[in-house]
């Protein structure tokens, strides 16, 4: 970190060990994103319920450059933050996660999914139970009725889109898993 880590108890004396447990944890950010400028840890206790444990709440605001990255832990949500080495924990653990995507987006590795492949059928043999699909690229791909899923081979008709599997059988490539793109189907 470019600047000294920043460290806020609010509505909660100051702690030693919850103090080191901060710095220990905000230490190790570095290993997930080696560019934070600055890091703003706040921990809180924000209803004092005599009745019931207290419930911390910790933020942490971090500045990278060209962004600021933001992450709480509410602990309306989680009851397991009558302690709050737990909810330390946890905010990290969620601030390591977001640096992690952050430097990820930053490098161009983001995951991307590809489609599957498409095609519109080309031919259909119903007395023999199979058809043609004729792929995206130009290749004639066999299909069988039972590669449909949900069925509908007696409702295909040519010309109809398409998305499938295409595996290798014995007479060269065929499709698996076949669904029929239409208005109720997403296109991906």
């Amino acid at each position: 970190m470019q600047q000294p880590l920043q460290i806020t108890f609010r509505d909660i004396p100051r702690s030693d060990f919850i103090e080191a447990d901060v710095r220990q944890k905000a230490a190790k950010l570095d290993q997930f994103y080696d560019k934070i400028m600055s890091c703003r840890v706040t921990v809180e206790s924000p209803h004092n319920h005599h009745h019931q444990g207290n419930l911390y709440h910790v933020s942490i605001d971090l500045t990278v450059p060209g962004n600021e990255l933001v992450i709480n832990r509410l602990p309306r949500d989680h009851q397991a933050y009558e302690n709050a080495y737990v909810a330390i924990r946890d905010t990290f653990d969620a601030a390591k996660r977001k640096l992690q995507n952050f430097s990820r987006k930053q490098h161009k590795k983001v995951k991307h999914h590809e489609s599957p492949p498409h095609g519109v059928v080309l031919e259909l043999v119903p007395e023999n139970d199979f058809g043609r699909i004729q792929s995206a690229d130009g290749k004639e791909i066999y299909f069988h009725r039972n590669s449909l899923i949900n069925g509908g081979f007696d409702s295909l008709q040519v010309g109809d889109e398409v998305r499938f599997s295409e595996e290798s059988g014995e007479q060269g490539p065929q499709a698996s898993s076949v669904h029929i793109v239409g208005k109720h189907h997403i296109v991906g």
